[in-house]
């Protein structure tokens, strides 16, 4: 099994790029780079799909501001699978990497079998950064029955990697098409360098629903770490 300081196994893994076979080796994505690595069970999975990528993807820049120069996506999953599976996550900024054969997985002695679920050999959850190739941090997950997700998360990841970083907020806003306020609302957000999730009147989600969320049918309307703060008004009075 592969420890902190030593070097990650090298392999070719086998991926498709614009419909083309496309051979990307370990030294391509490692040499002279700090890397984030986080390996888990399978693609479209529960955890994987809803906790696990999403985080990182969310936290992408931050993690870039801290010095890593790529995020990596492991999984013991062939390259059509996970190439769908990015574009499932509209996760464009982290590379998703398939160990089909498992030679990654195995060569890191993480290669775990999951015959009772059917998936055979995959590999066990683990997050770990990797600096010119040589592992510098792992978080592996206890050795637990079912599929452990505590230490591999991105979060511990950017406390290993700078404990004083804050979390951006988590801000939500429901918009219109051709609405100034909602354009305005999005300008202030982005002039203080705020990321934000953003859904469409009428392609997303309801009038109904927006209603039912907020009691309003106006746009924008914004939410900030779970709290409802209400239209561009109310935004801007929250920033000032």
């Amino acid at each position: 099994m592969k420890t902190e300081g030593q070097n990650i196994p090298a392999v070719t893994f086998r991926t498709r790029e614009n419909g083309d076979w496309k051979n990307v080796s370990t030294s391509d994505i490692f040499d002279n780079k700090t890397v984030i690595v986080f390996s888990l069970p399978g693609a479209f999975t529960p955890t994987c799909s809803s906790s696990h990528v999403p985080r990182y993807n969310e936290l992408y820049e931050t993690f870039m501001k801290n010095g890593v120069d790529e995020i990596v996506c492991m999984s013991v999953n062939d390259t059509f699978v996970m190439n769908e599976w990015k574009k499932d996550q509209d996760a464009e900024k982290i590379l998703f990497i398939p160990d089909g054969n498992g030679e990654f997985t195995e060569g890191m002695g993480q290669l775990v079998d999951k015959s009772d679920l059917g998936f055979g050999k995959r590999s066990w959850r683990y997050s770990m950064l990797v600096k010119n190739g040589k592992i510098e941090k792992m978080f592996v997950e206890p050795q637990k029955e079912g599929d452990p997700f505590e230490v591999s998360d991105a979060e511990t990841m950017l406390q290993y990697i700078n404990a004083d970083e804050k979390l951006p907020l988590d801000i939500f806003m429901v918009t219109k098409k051709g609405c100034s306020h909602c354009q305005s609302a999005k300008d202030l957000l982005e002039s203080k360098g705020l990321s934000f999730e953003e859904s469409e009147l009428n392609t997303d989600i309801s009038p109904r629903a927006l209603r039912a969320l907020t009691s309003q049918s106006s746009t924008p309307q914004v939410f900030i770490e779970g709290k409802y703060i209400g239209g561009n008004d109310e935004l801007t009075k929250y920033f000032s």
